[in-house]
């Protein structure tokens, strides 16, 4: 195994994402244009000169026709990707191994989904889950880590949520500044701590919301880069680990830990040559399906030390102003969650950032920009498959 063997050797030289929402005047196939050719207008490419494609849906398309049939793409190799949660980073990390093992010189990401109109929404049922059975609810579980993770860390219920309101709060602040976010609007903290219950301790402002959305990238060999752009944005690594599902039989398993979250980040970071995440990643995307969530995620990556995210997020450690933005967009949880489209809008922010090129100036992140981390995540804890990938500027 080699995991530094795609560092540098693929670059993003073009994206696109549309506005996230409840996008009832949007078909899937109108989002789907309008990301790609915002993508192509930014990368100053035609849809002519794409040589392959991948597209990353979890509900709302089959097979590389979801892409074909919109875009009216004749006879391309496409592909549907879908890997959870992490489906839209899951077809940009196909993407990027059909670039750098030389076979293509340009291709085409997209990542979509349209929830809004499919009737999708509330508590479904995991009726398929191989860890927990029936009757499982993705809020029911994260609540079961978050009463957890207060207990490990001795944390008073009313300590444990004011800390998942922060990051509430931070969250929807973030996404109150962006002009394409799903929720725009800044909420206190005392509305997030007084906030119908959903599953407790989760209140109705700790759990994301189904949204409509799609996000697209355009991808070149890091060789010809220079010729799109100079402000390219280079792929440094990846890190994907999907455990065996055991998290209910295992005797050592810990429900406020994310064991393969870990390994993931792990991965990239090695890849990526990075050896202090700390220090070297200085924004991050991650997968705030629940606040609860982003807690154990920024653990588990290493963003501070395990039992310690209360004392970051109270300094404004992960602010906007702070060492590592975490989810400088507003995240799942105010950006929205069309699951196939979220990995891609997840590299869209980063790319963004790295460029200093945020939609409006108080979105700027601060600083030497070296690395952004992108970290969608599907399952639920003891049945995980979080998905790192490491961005980075040239030089």
């Amino acid at each position: 195994m080699r995991p530094d063997a795609i560092r540098d050797k693929v670059a993003i030289i073009g994206m696109g994402c549309t506005k996230f929402g409840e996008n009832w005047d949007k078909s899937a196939n109108d989002m789907i244009v309008d990301a790609t050719f915002e993508a192509l207008q930014d990368a100053g490419v035609e849809l002519k000169d794409i040589e392959a494609g991948w597209v990353g849906t979890f509900w709302s398309g089959v097979t590389g026709s979801a892409i074909s049939q919109p875009l009216k793409l004749r006879n391309l190799p496409l592909a549907r990707s879908e890997n959870g949660c992490a489906t839209g980073s899951e077809a940009f990390r196909t993407a990027c191994f059909g670039v750098a093992s030389g076979l293509y010189d340009l291709v085409l990401v997209v990542g979509f989904e349209k929830l809004k109109d499919s009737g999708l929404g509330g508590l479904p049922d995991f009726i398929f889950d191989p860890v927990y059975g029936v009757g499982t609810t993705a809020p029911g579980m994260w609540a079961l880590a978050a009463t957890r993770y207060f207990e490990v860390n001795r944390l008073s219920p009313e300590e444990g949520r004011r800390m998942l309101a922060r990051v509430s709060v931070k969250n929807h602040r973030n996404g109150s500044l962006h002009p394409k976010a799903h929720y725009q609007k800044a909420i206190t903290l005392e509305q997030a701590v007084k906030a119908p219950i959903v599953a407790y301790p989760l209140g109705l402002f700790d759990c994301c919301a189904v949204t409509d959305g799609a996000a697209a990238a355009v991808l070149c060999s890091a060789e010809i880069a220079k010729k799109f752009r100079d402000d390219y944005i280079l792929v440094k690594g990846f890190g994907l680990a999907i455990g065996p599902a055991l998290g209910k039989e295992d005797v050592d398993y810990e429900l406020g830990n994310l064991p393969e979250t870990a390994l993931a980040g792990k991965m990239a970071y090695e890849a990526a040559g990075i050896t202090n995440p700390q220090e070297q990643v200085a924004v991050a995307q991650v997968h705030d399906c629940f606040t609860i969530a982003e807690v154990l995620e920024c653990e588990a990556l290493q963003f501070c030390p395990r039992g310690k995210y209360k004392e970051h997020v109270e300094a404004g450690f992960f602010d906007l102003e702070g060492k590592i933005p975490v989810n400088s967009d507003g995240g799942l949880k105010a950006f929205g969650h069309p699951v196939g489209a979220t990995g891609v809008r997840m590299t869209y922010e980063i790319y963004k950032q790295l460029q200093g090129k945020a939609e409006r100036p108080e979105r700027q992140v601060k600083g030497d920009l070296r690395f952004g981390l992108v970290m969608p995540q599907g399952g639920l804890p003891g049945w995980l498959m979080p998905l790192v990938t490491i961005l980075g500027k040239r030089g």
